[in-house]
């Protein structure tokens, strides 16, 4: 095709033709239009997303990790505090891989002081628990990758997962997950960010609850199946296999008061979780 003479474009030392140019626009058209047919294939909303808040979804697929997970997709459930359920973020096999881990080392759980920054035992936590090093194993690494993976946290910013059990009438009253003291910032800046795994399913009780959130609480779909204790703010009700991801911090990088959570006491059933604290800088 022959080009009229003077009908050139000089970009960065180099000649383009008009017919060049327009050549270049009509590729790249085409490639955003193909990212756009892959973004609405892979992050379109569940079936029954009339009935949710706003969310994407994944297909399901063969897991990285141990067993195969089901159907994946991430729901927003609060703007203050930052808050997301990543639905079938473990498989099954996964759930009970951690707790057989755990099991034969649990003790009873403490909570930071906030003066001394030492661990001590408390009545605001009656759980019990116990810490697996980061790395442990493969399984381990490939969940501590996932999580980095979902969160755009560096894996070295993580703390090792603690696994949590609560039984009956056990919990954790309302607390911040972020430092209110200097020995613990030392150790890899302030906690920015949890992500707290459900390891099994609970009968009655055992919700998640953000006590200072601020929004329509009673629009999660799983409302009408909460405890007291998790009516009294925003809650999310514990189902093995969903992951809660929350932020501490905003994204200013102040702190976020909102973030204020606690564990309602199980009323029927066990609870089994586990927790990832992640942090600004690298964790030691």
């Amino acid at each position: 095709m022959a080009v009229s003479k003077g009908k050139y474009i000089k970009l960065q030392g180099k000649k383009w033709s008009t017919f060049q140019l327009s050549k270049m626009i009509m590729a790249l058209v085409l490639a955003l239009g193909f990212f756009m047919l892959i973004a609405l294939r892979f992050f379109s909303p569940p079936e029954t997303s009339h009935h949710r808040l706003p969310s994407v979804r994944r297909t399901a697929f063969q897991s990285d990790g141990l067993g195969k997970r089901g159907d994946q997709w991430v729901e927003f459930i609060s703007w203050e505090p930052r808050a997301f359920v990543y639905h079938n973020f473990l498989s099954k096999e996964e759930c009970l891989y951690l707790i057989s881990l755990a099991k034969p080392h649990m003790e009873k759980s403490t909570v930071v002081d906030s003066k001394t920054g030492k661990s001590v035992d408390s009545r605001v936590r009656t759980s019990s628990g116990m810490f697996l090093n980061r790395g442990q194993d493969k399984i381990i690494s490939n969940i501590e990758k996932r999580i980095a993976d979902f969160t755009f946290i560096p894996i070295e910013h993580g703390e090792g997962l603690q696994i949590l059990h609560y039984e009956v009438g056990q919990k954790y009253d309302a607390h911040y997950d972020y430092f209110v003291d200097e020995y613990n910032i030392k150790k890899g800046g302030q906690r920015m960010a949890t992500l707290l795994m459900y390891l099994s399913d609970v009968e009655e009780g055992g919700e998640t609850v953000f006590p200072a959130a601020k929004g329509n609480f009673s629009s999660v779909p799983w409302w009408n199946e909460l405890s007291e204790c998790g009516k009294g703010g925003l809650s999310v009700k514990p189902k093995m296999g969903d992951a809660l991801l929350f932020w501490s911090m905003k994204p200013d990088a102040t702190l976020d008061p909102t973030s204020l959570h606690g564990a309602c006491p199980v009323i029927r059933g066990n609870k089994w979780s586990c927790t990832k604290w992640m942090h600004v800088n690298k964790y030691i």
